[in-house]
């Protein structure tokens, strides 16, 4: 039972980073949380719903769904936050937060706001261990193992590739990189589809994992977000994986052996506030001086 928990735990931290990863990218260049992030969550599961209806095809409909949130992203960045980029943060944000309210109701006039099911029908089997009391859920692996290959992709991407170094240089000093030389637009850009994309993914696995996507389907992860990127280290994508997995581990294992003495959701919070109270910087994030 306390091993079901534990991967039952990973399994939901792995969507809490896939979820939060893009506006850490989005925060770590531009100083701003990208609240409409969250809405490309629900894009991504109803592009993928539109075209599994259409063709049947799971991959088809994955990669749709993926590839136009993605480049719905590049239009976020090129005509919303572009011409904002002089002003204050504060602008921004409400910005982000206003898109992101569109989104849903352009999802619930267009969709409607009854639940739809995105069955993409046993794509791997389950696995049981009875002596061990534990079943290994097929969509679990697909979760565990499309976040695996995603995070090492980004983590080559910023770590071994051009762009990787034009990234952090970007993010260390946006205005220094300009001059010397560094095309921060094409930098900001690629952070953008990068991040919608990978907010794709996790709303299509979690419309996957509960069969139902829903125009509201990105309310609890607007604020989970936010959460997972303070707890992090504001921009952090290392610290944004860790702090998805404190808090999935913590929600997971109070719900299962302590009950829910408050909301599921607020869980995240609470943990957010205790960490916070030992390391006010994050768990990975870098403690100012002055």
């Amino acid at each position: 039972m306390f091993l079901q928990q534990i991967i039952n735990g990973i399994v939901v931290g792995s969507v809490y980073a896939l979820t939060a990863m893009g506006a850490t990218l989005v925060y770590g260049i531009m100083r701003i949380l990208d609240i409409s992030n969250a809405g490309a969550y629900a894009i991504g599961a109803y592009v993928s719903f539109f075209f599994l209806m259409q063709t049947g095809s799971p991959i088809v409909a994955l990669v749709a769904g993926v590839t136009l949130t993605a480049a719905f992203g590049f239009l976020v960045q090129k005509f919303l936050y572009a011409p904002l980029m002089n002003k204050s943060p504060n602008v921004s944000l409400i910005a982000g937060i206003g898109l992101f309210i569109f989104l849903q109701d352009f999802l619930r006039l267009v969709a409607g706001p009854q639940a739809r099911e995105l069955n993409f029908g046993t794509l791997l089997p389950s696995i049981q261990f009875p002596s061990l009391q534990l079943t290994l859920y097929g969509t679990w692996f697909l979760i565990l193992g499309a976040t695996a290959v995603l995070l090492f992709i980004l983590w080559y991407l910023l770590n071994r590739s051009p762009i990787g170094l034009a990234w952090r240089a970007t993010a260390q000093d946006l205005e220094t990189a300009k001059a010397m030389g560094i095309n921060t637009n094409r930098v900001v850009a690629f952070n953008f589809i990068l991040g919608y994309g990978f907010a794709a993914v996790a709303g299509i696995l979690v419309g996957i994992l509960y069969n139902a996507v829903y125009p509201t389907m990105g309310d609890v992860p607007a604020y989970k977000m936010l959460a997972v990127i303070v707890l992090g280290g504001l921009g952090n994508p290392l610290g944004t994986v860790l702090a998805a997995l404190v808090i999935g581990m913590a929600e997971t294992l109070i719900g299962g052996y302590i009950g829910f003495f408050l909301p599921r959701d607020a869980i995240a919070f609470v943990v957010l506030i205790l960490i916070l109270l030992w390391r006010p910087q994050g768990l990975l994030g870098r403690r100012r001086t002055s």
